[in-house]
């Protein structure tokens, strides 16, 4: 995959093991669909990968319902600047989430957490997350994890502007902002499509 290794440069062995991982293990847990297999790159990592230019140089992260690791993981890989947690209810995503993150040689700045959204107490910079609910329901269980100097990014799909306008009160309470910005990780990837959501400047 000639864009990964553009992308990831050096890290790009790293990458292509998770990616491995997660066209075997992952599929063999449950976590991943055996219809994804062939889609891994592009459709998972790449994706993924594609938030790094909205999250700040050493950020600390938190990838809400991080499942397999996305996109937690291709963006610990692919900046080693940030301090990622991957926080996640469900035992055996957090089982295979631990041992990824050893099998990959990342304990040092990856940190598996289970537990939901809406009990922990810690803040962070940046909350990540992908295909976890929709925008009203992400600003109950989110905002207390990044406000009021941090913000939420988010991989969203076509509904993200109705999403946006159903959550229009609960953000104008908040003083918060919500954009959504076309991003994708090489100039020949296909394009990704994240809001942004923080405080009103």
């Amino acid at each position: 995959m000639e864009q990964a290794r553009s992308v990831y440069g050096n890290a790009y062995e790293t990458i292509n093991r998770y990616v491995d991982i997660l066209g075997t293990k992952a599929i063999d847990w449950g976590l991943m669909g055996p219809r994804e297999k062939d889609r891994l790159w592009e459709r998972h990592v790449l994706n993924s990968a594609a938030l790094a230019d909205l999250i700040p140089q050493g950020s600390t992260v938190v990838d809400v319902g991080s499942g397999a690791g996305l996109p937690g993981i291709p963006l610990a890989v692919l900046r080693p600047d940030l301090q990622m947690t991957l926080l996640e209810p469900l035992l055996r995503r957090f089982n295979f989430l631990g041992e990824t993150v050893q099998d990959l040689g990342l304990e040092d700045r990856i940190d598996v957490v289970r537990g939901r959204a809406e009990d922990c107490d810690e803040t962070f910079d940046v909350v990540t997350c992908r295909a976890v609910a929709n925008v009203n329901k992400l600003l109950g269980w989110c905002t207390p994890l990044f406000y009021p100097d941090g913000r939420l990014v988010a991989l969203k799909g076509d509904s993200v502007h109705q999403e946006i306008a159903d959550a229009s009160r609960r953000l104008e309470a908040s003083r918060l902002d919500a954009q959504v910005f076309q991003v994708r990780a090489h100039p020949e990837a296909e394009v990704t499509q994240a809001l942004v959501i923080q405080r009103q400047r």
